[in-house]
């Protein structure tokens, strides 16, 4: 009724036509505006028109953008877009723009590759006599190697992350200082992060994901987080993406998590460190059980009857027991611990030995020893 929008009655073979015209001209493709001034007589009643936006063709359109400035372009540049399919659906910029009006937007905050969707809504917001939202649009992520992230990624979800055992505060803080910084400020509680957020700080440059220092922040928040919010944490993932935590195992765990933590970079790292204490059942490395050679189990078996004497397990009762047994077997500390190390865990690799037999207990040590011998 305005005059703002027109029907067109152009095929798909019309449109295909345009198509490759504009490809032999190696131009981008606009929709030529054929049936913009059509007579009400020249219609094609065979043809169920769409409806286009009638767009502006003279003069410069200006986006006012809190994070880019102000952005140019001349208005001949944005084509009579599609506003309704012709079986009468309305396409994206229709529905966006009528949903942001209708729910009485202020801000409208999304990505830089919608800027020329935002010309085209502004036309709307105009057409309509509608009052106009502020528009920030924030830079892209690009991957490593600079180009744009995308679904083909294997980080680009939340459950990407989420697989891996990232942790929900150090992905916000690290989300949060990518492409926008306070000061010289690098790790921000929840609340930091809405007292000091604000969209002039964000930068107009694409920003690249680093995914080793999404490591290293969350390596910051698994050794700086309070040990009983870190269990709940390691008992989410677990049930999420590994196996379920036995609930008798938690005073263990929870026990051990101030050395299980140590070089742990994710909840997937504490999860693989804590394995030996999970499952009761030791599941060996099959190259590590080859270095139980004679000489080891003759080592294992002297330390099992050793701790069969004593009443409690500490360092200070272990100490004198290994130290002995580097001296009568003539080997070193590493001749001893890796054997006990593979017994009790089934890798020669994972935390220190005492560790490992503090977090174990009596009871199970000598089970899991007597076994292997």
């Amino acid at each position: 009724k305005s005059g703002n929008a027109y029907k067109c009655y152009c095929s798909i073979e019309d449109i295909e036509e345009q198509k490759k015209r504009a490809k032999q001209k190696k131009l981008p493709y606009t929709y030529n505006r054929k049936c913009r001034d059509l007579e009400k007589n020249d219609s094609n009643k065979n043809i169920k028109p769409v409806i286009r936006f009638k767009c502006k063709t003279e003069g410069i359109a200006t986006l006012t953008d809190l994070v880019q400035g102000n952005v140019e372009i001349e208005n001949i540049t944005i084509e009579d877009f599609v506003i309704l399919r012709n079986d009468g659906s309305p396409t994206y910029n229709l529905s966006a723009s009528v949903d942001d009006h209708k729910m009485n937007i202020t801000h409208i905050i999304r990505g830089d590759d919608h800027k020329i969707n935002t010309f085209k809504q502004i036309q709307i917001y105009n057409a309509m006599k509608w009052d106009l939202p502020s528009f920030a649009h924030i830079p892209l992520i690009h991957t490593g190697e600079g180009k744009k992230l995308s679904k083909r990624d294997n980080a680009s979800t939340l459950d990407d992350y989420s697989k891996i055992g990232i942790m929900p505060d150090a992905l916000r803080n690290y989300l949060l200082r990518l492409g926008w910084s306070y000061k010289d400020k690098e790790i921000f509680t929840l609340d930091e992060s809405i007292k000091y957020f604000n969209l002039e700080g964000i930068g107009k440059s694409p920003s690249k994901l680093d995914m080793s220092r999404i490591l290293s922040l969350n390596e910051h928040y698994i050794k700086n987080i309070d040990e009983n919010d870190l269990y709940k944490h390691l008992s989410e993932y677990s049930i999420l993406y590994k196996e379920k935590i036995n609930p008798d195992k938690e005073q263990k765990i929870k026990k051990s998590l101030t050395f299980l933590k140590n070089k742990a970079k994710t909840l997937e790292d504490i999860y693989n460190n804590s394995k030996y204490i999970i499952f009761d059942e030791v599941n060996f490395n099959e190259d590590d059980l080859k270095l139980i050679d004679e000489k080891a189990k003759k080592i294992i078996s002297d330390f099992n009857l050793e701790i069969s004497k004593q009443e409690k397990i500490t360092k200070d009762t272990l100490e004198p027991i290994i130290n002995d047994l580097i001296k009568n077997h003539d080997t070193n500390f590493k001749g001893v611990g890796q054997p006990l190390r593979i017994a009790l865990t089934g890798s020669k690799f994972g935390p220190g030995i005492y560790d490992i037999m503090n977090s174990l207990g009596k009871m199970d040590i000598e089970k899991r020893l007597s076994k292997i011998i």
